[in-house]
């Protein structure tokens, strides 16, 4: 029997995908390969920040120079800074680094194997690895910047050039490059930002090709329509309309982006929410289009209906038959409010407390009603946080505490309504860092009684549900689905195209069984959604 692909289709794809926003590219005429490294960004906005715990979005790519086919994908902990293919060897050597804001300059040297993909970090300690040329097949040139910028004005400005000598870089182990072998005078070295240069390389490499290159990165959020339409918004896209063919119907643009998609009551438009700084519309004036954080859209159209712009970021929440808008700018005098949305106009609602992007991210997919998670003490709103109804006429009610262990502090995270029941991933804060078991999926009653946990490592990044299943995505790449009934998990899986991992950031259960899933790097993919598919290739 032939089991069915689990991604069974992609949209936005093009190639150098994987890469994001690129910041070196180099090519090698004698393996016929080119590296690109790149960032696909954060996975953090104004209105949550859960998921990024552990996260990179710096990346290393490996292509074939004919076709552009992804060979390797790599992550990075840091900025790349500087790539060199080895004369001889399957071999491609990384620099990576930044200075970390207060003291130091960290980085790594990695060495790619372009054969199999493996990467070894080089260093015994973490240095900012500035450049890298090979001299010959057993010498590799090392810039270094300096340890950090104590007394020393000219860090910034300074590196430290030396030459590494190994008899075969292929078999060089994980930190076995010691302190000693970096020791050098402090010498100027540029820091030069080469990313409009590989922007137009990869323009041209995709051009010989006959395609075309551009940057798409981190679709926020998905939905899925009755008749097959799939809407995404995403960097540098208010909103965008897939049809069910896999032609892009419309697109909304804008600079920042898209954060948030909800479907309006009405069933002809969406309201979406933008990623917005401080702006104010005038007194008696209402925001244009391209200011305004919150729009309405058509669906059949990409029209923006309706545009309000609160004095603040905030987030949308789903309330039934009307959105409801919450501030997030913490703790306010006086105390901020949840608006209701109305046809109307803007209606003030209950008080909401202080927002912050940890502790109070509570979208929630399917909701019959508003929820909110709401702070009891006004001065410190991200304690002894409830899960909090808001009924149709605006009257708050407290559910349960957020968190069912007395001893642990929940972050919030993704949610979604099943029948008299939440279920909603979340993360336990750590003040050493994410730990093992730190990241959790739990389904409560409406009076707050557990009916079964999920712990992992990684943070949720998006979570959904058919009522049978419940849908995970993870910081890790990971897709998990669980059986609703009792949190057992039904099936697990890196999530790939075309063998090359990604990462989920938006996800929905479509009205047609399948899943559609928002990749950092802004592609949509039509994944299936029963457990039948997930032995099949992707």
């Amino acid at each position: 029997m032939t089991l069915e692909p689990f991604v069974r289709r992609v949209l936005g794809d093009r190639p150098f995908a994987e890469i994001g926003e690129p910041a070196l590219a180099l090519v090698d005429e004698t393996s016929r390969l080119v590296a690109v490294g790149g960032d696909v960004g954060s996975v953090q906005w104004s209105g949550g920040a859960t998921a990024d715990f552990g996260w990179t979005g710096h990346r290393v790519g490996v292509y074939e120079r004919d076709g552009l086919r992804c060979r390797h994908l790599a992550r990075s902990r840091y900025p790349v800074r500087s790539l060199a293919f080895h004369p001889v060897l399957p071999l491609l050597a990384v620099g990576t680094g930044r200075y970390d804001g207060g003291y130091s300059f960290e980085g790594e040297l990695l060495l790619l194997d372009t054969d199999t993909g493996d990467v070894v970090s080089a260093l015994c300690d973490r240095r900012e690895v500035l450049g890298v040329k090979w001299l010959s097949g057993t010498a590799l040139r090392l810039v270094v910047a300096p340890h950090d910028d104590w007394e020393n004005p000219l860090a910034h400005e300074q590196g430290h050039v030396a030459v590494v000598d190994r008899a075969d870089w292929g078999a060089v182990g994980k930190g076995s490059i010691d302190s000693e072998e970096l020791d050098a005078p402090a010498e100027p070295a540029a820091r030069t930002d080469r990313g409009a240069e590989a922007r137009g390389l990869l323009t041209d490499l995709a051009a010989a090709t006959g395609r075309t290159w551009s940057v798409r990165r981190r679709v926020w959020a998905v939905e899925a329509l009755e008749d097959g339409r799939a809407l995404a918004a995403l960097d540098g896209v208010r909103a965008e309309s897939w049809l069910a063919s896999g032609e892009r119907q419309w697109t909304v643009e804008d600079e920042a982006g898209g954060r948030q998609l909800l479907p309006d009551s009405d069933g002809t438009s969406l309201w979406t929410n933008v990623e917005r700084g401080h702006l104010r519309a005038g007194r008696g004036q209402q925001p244009s289009p391209g200011t305004a954080r919150i729009t309405r859209i058509a669906l059949d159209t990409g029209q923006v209906l309706e545009s309000v712009l609160p004095d603040a970021p905030a987030v949308l929440l789903a309330g039934g038959s009307r959105m409801v808008l919450r501030t997030v700018d913490g703790p306010r005098e006086p105390p901020a409010r949840l608006v209701m949305l109305d046809r109307a106009g803007p209606v003030d609602g209950p008080e909401a407390g202080g927002f912050d992007v940890f502790n109070h991210p509570f979208p929630v997919r399917r909701a019959s009603g508003t929820y909110a998670l709401v702070g009891t003490d006004p001065d410190e709103p991200h304690r002894d946080k409830w899960v909090v109804a808001v009924s149709a006429d605006g009257t708050p009610r407290r559910l349960f505490p957020h968190s069912w262990e007395p001893r642990e502090h929940h972050f919030g995270g993704p949610a979604a309504e099943i029948g008299p029941s939440l279920v909603y991933a979340g993360q336990v804060h750590d003040g050493r860092g994410p730990q093992p078991g730190g990241a959790y999926v739990v389904r409560r009653t409406l009076n707050g009684d557990v009916r079964w946990q999920y712990r992992t490592d990684s943070p949720a990044t998006a979570l959904d549900t058919d009522g049978e299943t419940v849908y995970v995505a993870y910081n890790s790449g990971t897709l998990v689905a669980l059986d609703a009934e009792d949190g057992s998990v039904r099936w697990r899986r890196e999530l790939e195209v075309d063998g090359v991992p990604t990462v989920a950031l938006s996800l929905v259960v479509a009205p047609r069984g399948h899943l559609l899933v928002g990749t950092v790097d802004g592609r949509l993919l039509e994944c299936a959604g029963s457990p039948a598919g997930r032995q099949g290739a992707s």
